[in-house]
């Protein structure tokens, strides 16, 4: 399992000094953590749907965090964002949008 970001202030530290990137279906906050592991924050708003649609969209983001954990370079907290358009989609879509967006912050291991 991995460690998850959980205080309002390490989310807060994140989106102020982190670089964004976004896609179809998420956005990427990365933050240098200086630590020997990488930390994950997912947040899906009120906007993206009720409370069912909102929880299974952050079960294909964890998920696809779980199934790709080995190919993030370690030493970063990492927040993703869903937007309204992930709502409906399957994991291979999440999935493959939280991989792009790790090429774009060129945080995946070569």
């Amino acid at each position: 399992m991995f460690e998850s970001i959980k205080s309002n202030s390490d989310f807060l530290k994140v989106y102020r000094r982190g670089k964004s990137y976004a896609n179809k279906y998420l956005v990427m906050y990365v933050l240098n953590n200086d630590l020997n592991k990488n930390r994950y924050g997912i947040t899906v708003s009120k906007k993206v749907g009720n409370s069912v649609v909102r929880h299974r969209v952050t079960r294909l983001i964890r998920e696809s965090i779980r199934l790709n954990e080995e190919k993030f370079e370690k030493g970063y907290d990492i927040v993703i964002i869903a937007r309204n358009t992930a709502k409906g989609r399957k994991c291979p879509e999440i999935e493959s949008a939280v991989l792009h967006l790790g090429k774009l912050h060129h945080i995946l291991v070569r």
